[in-house]
């Protein structure tokens, strides 16, 4: 069967409408949805002086509809409405209710068996938060929005994938969060889903240690001593394959990736900036542990790009690849 896409187009000040608008010049060989204001698409499509066919989809009847493939230059749409038009480059608070209902729907739609899987377009934090609208990213929300106990966010491209521990925390939280409970629940997610969705049966993962040297035998921290190798100890017991704690500066080289299928680092920005200078523009966030997919793109909504045609949307094809696998090896492991 045809596998089917939603794709929320993310912030419509932003570059998500260009990146979707560039996504429908080409066919496909998955049925892609858009959820968003149709209206958007057709000015964004405008301002690209791009051609642009609106094929609208109902969600109500998708169970009969047929899984139609787009010709270059058309997409389906599932319509939300925005609350007021947008100009490229603008941000508007009003339309932050319109970005949340837009994942809202994805989501819905993925856990209704509409949707196989759900792509993100960037969007901006700040502006939700302006509205009034507590949003600490999609990883979060969806966390919530499906009664998820636990998700884990990881990042990949060709050659590397990363896991985080914690997420979006200010740096000087991260030593308290990193708990044996966090880390046991952060593991377990990892490991499983590296199973379920990558092929691996015996996933190998590479842990970063949260101190420079990896505490160097606790004169640079006791973290790695007190609370992470012994919880790693005890997941090894429960046949999970870990490396000790590593130093995160050694840990991201050739010789040291080469002996395992993933890394998980302790924070955001000891992995992440690893992963995107090694394939800024082909990766793709991925959250784990949801019971839907979902991937993503790896930059922002890039607002001084919007509405010029020079956004890239190698990593929106890198999301929409990573989706079609997950849902295939998903349909495999049933």
């Amino acid at each position: 069967m045809t596998q089917r896409l939603a794709l929320t187009v993310g912030e419509p000040a932003g570059i998500g409408p260009d990146l979707t608008v560039a996504l429908a010049q080409q066919a496909h060989d998955v049925q892609i949805v858009a959820i968003c204001d149709p209206q958007l698409l057709e000015r964004r499509a405008q301002q690209l002086d791009l051609p642009l066919k609106i094929l609208h989809f109902d969600r109500s009847s998708a169970d009969s509809a047929e899984r139609t493939l787009c010709e270059a230059g058309t997409i389906w749409v599932d319509s939300v409405s925005l609350a007021e038009e947008e100009t490229a480059g603008q941000l508007n608070p009003a339309n932050s209710a319109y970005v949340l209902r837009t994942l809202e729907v994805a989501a819905q739609g993925c856990l209704d068996g509409v949707y196989d899987a759900m792509v993100t377009a960037p969007v901006h934090k700040g502006v939700i938060n302006d509205a009034g609208i507590p949003f600490s990213g999609h990883t979060e929300f969806l966390e919530a929005y499906t009664d998820t106990p636990k998700v884990v966010m990881m990042l990949a491209t060709k050659g590397l994938m990363v896991a985080l521990a914690t997420t979006h925390l200010p740096l000087r939280d991260v030593p308290d969060a990193i708990t044996p409970s966090l880390l046991e629940d952060v593991i377990k997610v990892l490991n499983q889903d590296l199973k379920q969705y990558f092929g691996l049966p015996h996933p190998n993962i590479l842990v970063c240690g949260l101190n420079p040297h990896a505490g160097e035998g606790g004169h640079m921290g006791r973290e790695e001593i007190d609370v992470i190798e012994p919880t790693l100890k005890r997941l090894r017991q429960q046949g999970i394959h870990l490396t000790d704690p590593l130093p995160a500066d050694t840990l991201f080289t050739d010789k040291v990736l080469q002996q395992g299928d993933a890394v998980l680092a302790m924070y955001h920005d000891q992995g992440l900036p690893v992963l995107k200078f090694k394939g800024f523009g082909q990766a793709a966030n991925i959250t784990l542990g949801l019971p839907i997919i979902r991937t993503s793109v790896d930059h922002g909504t890039a607002l001084d790009l919007a509405g010029t045609g020079k956004a890239d949307k190698g990593s929106l094809f890198t999301a929409i690849h990573y989706a079609q696998y997950m849902a295939k090896a998903r349909g495999k492991a049933v």
